[in-house]
């Protein structure tokens, strides 16, 4: 899943070959990150 970094929609797959929002024409997109939060050892 991607994020667009113009207007944050959601996009879950693309057209073939055509890396675009198709909400808004944006070409920057942005992998969304997972929403588990991470241990992490301060030893």
């Amino acid at each position: 899943m991607y994020i667009c970094l113009h207007c944050g929609k959601e996009i879950k797959q693309f057209e073939e070959n055509f890396i675009r929002c198709p909400y808004c024409g944006y070409r920057v997109l942005s992998k969304a990150r997972s929403n588990i939060p991470r241990e992490v050892k301060t030893d």
